[in-house]
């Protein structure tokens, strides 16, 4: 077998080994960015007819602070005096904000858009507020629990879910 001394790695690969780094760090997130949280909304937004939301910073800071709040306990009690309204989810695993996103979407089935109800025993708020037609910024955060979990918040601006009003 021949050894092949390298005196100066060329310029070509540590330019590949940037980019190699670059993209498994910027990949570790997975799921867990604006867009990402943005993206989930937007697309369960447009299968009913709603314009999509933006990202806030003000909201997602809102976020942010609420699930570092929680990380001790990962009890899913909703923030008090909030002016948004609000998503929580919390997971193990890699549970991602699109699969908290997915969780709350799925509640779909609940609603029933002609009496504007969720179906008897079942919960459709999570949903709603989801494609709630007047919310349009959105901010998102995640925090891991001390005991392991994910917690996940979605805050809505302006608020949704008023009683007697349809989300879209």
């Amino acid at each position: 077998m021949k050894l092949i001394h390298i005196k100066k790695p060329s310029l070509a690969i540590l330019f590949f080994f940037i980019i190699v780094v670059t993209t498994l760090v910027g990949s570790c997130q997975g799921q867990n960015s604006p867009q990402d949280f943005l993206n989930a909304h937007n697309a369960a937004r447009a299968q009913v007819g709603v314009g999509p939301m933006v990202w806030d910073a003000n909201v997602a800071r809102f976020a942010q602070n609420y699930v570092s709040s929680r990380v001790g306990d990962c009890n899913l009690v909703h923030s008090t005096n909030r002016p948004y309204g609000e998503n929580l989810a919390k997971g193990s695993g890699d549970f991602t904000g699109k699969a908290a996103v997915d969780l709350w979407v799925s509640e779909k089935a609940n609603y029933n858009y002609p009496s504007n109800t969720c179906a008897q025993g079942q919960v459709c708020g999570h949903y709603t507020q989801v494609v709630w037609r007047n919310s349009v910024r959105l901010g998102c955060a995640r925090a891991r629990c001390n005991n392991g979990w994910w917690y996940i918040s979605c805050n809505y601006d302006p608020p949704g879910n008023f009683n007697g009003q349809r989300p879209y």
